[in-house]
């Protein structure tokens, strides 16, 4: 496994000691798992694996027939790329940077072929009718939908977590297996189907992925049954207390992804092993028609904060 170091060496030079410092010169591993999928008849979704840690990668390159067409930062790992021509064939390769401006050899080349352009299509497809999932172990899972329809035809399924696309599947797939989640935590997803004019169906219905923990992790920390209800200026929080042994009276709430407050309760006033739901209630003030996405954590009897629960997501109301 590669490291990257900073390397403080003493020279000897002839007129005695000097500091210097060793050039990082290792470039990072090549990406893998590069795959390309047509979204529509003039855009490309590709998509590559996380690399490990230890490469130092700070940024990717993506390449069309060796014309560099993107750059993205370390933390994305799938782009799509947009303005191609319909009914053409595509080849996309990824290169991986280090801090140190190393750059990497180019992962495996993977094609595409886009979509026949239809003209004046302004119709989206049906949304899955039907999602199912289930945990493939603590760090992946499996989604299954029903296929969708549309006037001119499906050309890609969209997987969304929290609102973000994570994943892009063919028109021929009802089925796909996410990887790189987090071991004892509470995921939704929900699955859009797209048509060659980049026309997106409504979200089909939400499924719930809990993955295990990871062996030695002990029981599941996550608030369960976590429900999020909006009523003029105010929203409802319930949650059944994860099992940690002892009362959880601290929990770390998060709105669109973000840490926003912590809810702190008396002593004694959260039950220890779930034996009764929490209700907290939050004032807001923000205009009827906003968009929250909510999930929360309890902090544990060691200090740490545990996983997540379930999001939900809610429109405010007036």
């Amino acid at each position: 496994m590669r490291r990257i170091v900073p390397l403080l060496a003493l020279c000897l030079a002839a007129t005695g000691l000097a500091a210097c410092t060793a050039a990082d010169t290792t470039p990072p591993a090549a990406p893998a798992g590069i795959t390309a999928q047509a979204g529509s008849a003039t855009s490309v979704h590709v998509m590559w694996q996380a690399p490990d840690p230890a490469d130092g990668v700070t940024n990717y390159q993506v390449f069309q027939a060796g014309r560099l067409v993107r750059e993205l930062p370390a933390d994305k790992t799938m782009v799509d790329v947009t303005g191609l021509t319909p009914q053409t064939a595509y080849a996309f390769t990824v290169r991986a940077r280090d801090a140190a401006g190393n750059t990497s050899a180019p992962g495996a080349s993977a094609e595409a072929t886009t979509a026949a352009a239809k003209a004046e299509d302004r119709q989206a497809p049906t949304a899955p009718a039907r999602t199912t999932g289930r945990a493939e172990g603590p760090r992946a899972a499996t989604l299954s939908w029903t296929a969708a329809t549309d006037d001119t035809g499906v050309t890609a399924y969209d997987v969304y977590q929290a609102g973000i696309r994570i994943h892009t599947a063919g028109p021929a797939e009802t089925a796909t297996t996410l990887t790189g989640l987090q071991p004892d935590t509470a995921y939704t997803f929900t699955v859009r189907a797209r048509d060659g004019a980049d026309n997106s169906s409504p979200d089909g219905p939400a499924v719930e992925v809990t993955t295990p923990p990871s062996p030695g992790r002990g029981p599941n920390t996550a608030p369960a049954d976590f429900t999020a209800t909006a009523s003029p200026g105010a929203v409802t929080l319930t949650w059944t207390a994860p099992d940690t042994g002892r009362p959880t009276n601290e929990y770390e709430l998060h709105v669109n992804g973000r840490p926003v407050t912590v809810i702190q309760f008396g002593a004694g006033a959260v039950p220890a092993s779930g034996a009764a739901r929490v209700s907290h209630r939050l004032t807001v003030t923000e205009p009827a028609g906003t968009q929250w996405t909510l999930k929360l954590r309890a902090r544990l009897p060691d200090g740490n904060w545990g996983a997540f629960s379930a999001e939900r997501s809610i429109v405010l109301t007036a």
